[in-house]
Order: structure tokens, then C-alpha cells, then sequence
């Protein structure tokens, strides 16, 4: 990584993760990249689908739902709590791209869905988002309980069929997804709800240790010979290390 000083801000650059971001060696943390985001929409043009802003833990984890046009007003959907993309470090649900997605998933799939705000790197590192990303499903879960101390949304509460809970992701969100079904494998969820399925698409996985009969250059090689210039994987590393030296 470069650790040179960059002349219009007299700053030493120690981690140089362009176009996304740099870090300094007075830990401040510039970003280049800024997700465009969207308000929600009470009723979309092209897909009906209603959609609002929740907070799930004051002010850490929130949350963007979606809800499809209903057939009755006291229609039961499917449950599907939804992991953004972006290696740990940018994306949102409130972004134009997620939102779309979302809107069209929600209106074709017929379900409910929560689409989770977690917390990004580096200014928070792994497992921060793994944590705000299970105590995201811990709140949809606890609707179930007729006294659970949260505060209950309405369309979860009334149209959200625990029957059939889902989680799904993308990229970093896939990764999410696994590191979650591993834990609620043994870590029940509030009501005991379960986990009916899970998705992951283009899943994003990585390590900063060989696996198997893999060597440290193995490692390497793949990810600038077959990832050539894929920011995305270098940071996937970074944050490893990170949680490494910081012993997580």
C-alpha cells in the first residue's frame, strides 16, 4: 500500500484504497465514492411498491422495508430480511441501485422485504457488520412476541408471515448471509423463529490465510492475476488484517 504524503493535504497516507478511500496515519478516513441516494417512495411508478425508513437499534442499525401491492388488507407475505453489497466499505439500501433492486425483488417475489442499513468499514471493521446484521433479524424475529421490548413496525407486525422467513444478499450481503445461518444454527432467534431459506448471490468471499494446500503467493497471485485491479479484493485483505492485528 502507499505510504506517501500527499501534497495538498500534508497528510501521510497509510492505506491507499483508491477511487473508494483513503486512510491516514492520523486515522481520518477520506471518501471518494458517495452513494446516491433516494428517499422512499409511499407508491412506486413502475412497481406499486410502498416503501419507508425504520430504526432497528437507536441510531446504529436501520432498515429500508419494502411492501408490494396487497390483494387484501390484511394480506400475510412472505419475510425477507436483505443484506446489501459493496465489500464492507460502500453501498446502502437508501441508494438509487439498491432501491430499485428492492422494488423490483419485493413487487416479482410478492414478499416483504427488509433491507438492512449495517455498519461499514474501515471505520467500523468486521464483525460490526455481522453484529448489526444479526441484530437486525433479531428484531424482525422478535414480532412474533406479543410483549417484546422493541419497537414493532406496523407492516411487519400485520402483513409478515414468520412461517416463511428468508435472508438473502448480495456480494459482501452473501457473506453476511452465511456468517448468519452459521449463527443462528446455534444461537436461536427471539420466538424461535427459523430461518425457512437463505440466498446468496454473487457471494463475496475471501481470507488472509492459505486454505488447504494454497501458499501466501497463491493467495496473491489469484487476486492480481485473476482479479487485476479489484480494489474489492485487495480491501477484502485489508479488512482481515485489520481484524487480525486488532484481534478480532
Amino acid at each position: 500500500m502507499n505510504t506517501a504524503t500527499l501534497s495538498n493535504t500534508a497528510k501521510e497516507v497509510l492505506h491507499d484504497l483508491s477511487p473508494y478511500l483513503i486512510e491516514y496515519t492520523d486515522g481520518t478516513i477520506e471518501r471518494f465514492m458517495v452513494t446516491q441516494n433516494v428517499p422512499p417512495s409511499p407508491d412506486d411508478p413502475t412497481t406499486g411498491v410502498a416503501s419507508k425508513d425504520i430504526m432497528v437499534s437507536s441510531p446504529e442499525v436501520k432498515a429500508r422495508l419494502f411492501l408490494p401491492k396487497l390483494t387484501d388488507s390484511n394480506q400475510k407475505l412472505p419475510v425477507l430480511v436483505y443484506y446489501h453489497g459493496g465489500g464492507f466499505f460502500v453501498e446502502s439500501p437508501y441508494s438509487l441501485f439498491s432501491h430499485c433492486y428492492m422494488n423490483i425483488l419485493a413487487a416479482e417475489a410478492k414478499a416483504l422485504i427488509i433491507s438492512v442499513e449495517y455498519r461499514l468499514a474501515p471505520e467500523l471493521l468486521l464483525p460490526i457488520a455481522y453484529e448489526d446484521s444479526w441484530t437486525a433479524l433479531q428484531w424482525v424475529a422478535s414480532h412474533v412476541i406479543a410483549n417484546a421490548c422493541i419497537e414493532k413496525d406496523e407492516w411487519v407486525t400485520k402483513h409478515g408471515d414468520f412461517g416463511k422467513l428468508y435472508i438473502g444478499g448480495d456480494s459482501a450481503g452473501g457473506n453476511i448471509v452465511h456468517n448468519i445461518v452459521l449463527r443462528a444454527g446455534v444461537e436461536p432467534l427471539p420466538g424461535d423463529v427459523k430461518i425457512l431459506g437463505s440466498f446468496l448471490s454473487c457471494p463475496y468471499f475471501w481470507g488472509s490465510k492459505p486454505v488447504g494446500s494454497q501458499s501466501k503467493e497463491d493467495l496473491n497471485g489469484f487476486a492480481y492475476k485473476v482479479c487485476v485491479g479489484s480494489v474489492l479484493i485487495i480491501f477484502f485483505i485489508f479488512i482481515l488484517t485489520r481484524m487480525e492485528s486488532n484481534g478480532g
